[in-house]
């Protein structure tokens, strides 16, 4: 393992410690809180959308995002990751009498005869060589009113200028707004999107940019004294979700019907 790997802190008795590798983000890592408040974020709003409902959260990773729909109320969370550390890790870490882990494949997980009011599937689809089998994969765990959702980053605010992906090695494809509401809409036919942003000391933090703060902070010699302790500091509040100017968004939100 690399020197300057990053490991989980704090874990629970008998809970090994994940290392982040750039594949998932993790909680439990000061230097990774910006990212992992902002996938938080996400499922926070989701969890107030599916009160009492049979959730299935695909490609769950570290297993925090089952932890929180389950808590928030979801009558039944079933999360699938295929990664067996991350497996392991999840049953050992979170449990919960409406909460469970099972290991599987996104394109194929399925348990005979149960379906789900919800199912989730955030930040994973730029992952994944064929999202439009993975979609229908999932309509068809639906109930009948159920509804998916799913989350990606936006090229146009992750890569850089006119490139056509960041260079994130686990990113097969990124998306602009047109292209993912486009990728929905060959498997569903109701698409709602949404746009998370910045909000509240994250949105401050964006002003302080545009007005030349990156310049400030290094001049003084503060660069590392400051995100040491504005980093971990960032919460999931310090995000929204809007249906408004998505092409600045920095993820996206479909809501598939």
């Amino acid at each position: 393992m690399a020197a300057d790997t990053h490991l989980q802190e704090n874990q629970p008795p008998g809970v090994p410690p994940l290392a982040l590798t750039g594949e998932r983000t993790l909680p439990d890592v000061p230097a990774e809180n910006y990212w992992y408040r902002r996938h938080e974020a996400v499922y926070e709003w989701i969890a107030r959308r599916v009160s009492g409902a049979r959730v299935l959260d695909m490609a769950c990773g570290e297993g925090y995002g089952s932890d929180l729909l389950a808590r928030g109320g979801a009558g039944e969370v079933v999360g699938v990751d295929a990664n067996p550390e991350a497996y392991e890790h999840a049953k050992l870490r979170y449990s919960g009498p409406n909460l469970r882990f099972e290991r599987g494949l996104v394109e194929s997980w399925a348990t005979p005869g149960q379906s789900f009011d919800a199912v989730v599937f955030l930040q994973t689809i730029e992952h994944v060589s064929d999202p439009v089998s993975v979609l229908r994969h999932f309509k068809e765990l639906l109930a009948p009113g159920g509804a998916v959702y799913v989350s990606t980053p936006n090229l146009l605010t992750l890569a850089p200028p006119g490139a056509e992906k960041s260079d994130n090695p686990w990113h097969i494809k990124e998306y602009t707004a047109g292209e993912f509401r486009a990728l929905c809409e060959e498997v569903f036919s109701s698409v709602e999107l949404l746009g998370l942003f910045h909000a509240r000391k994250l949105a401050v933090h964006a002003l302080a940019l545009r007005l030349g703060w990156d310049q400030v902070h290094k001049t003084l010699g503060v660069s590392k004294l400051f995100y040491d302790r504005f980093t971990p500091a960032i919460a999931a509040t310090d995000f929204r979700l809007t249906a408004t100017r998505l092409e600045s968004a920095l993820d996206f939100v479909a809501i598939c019907r």
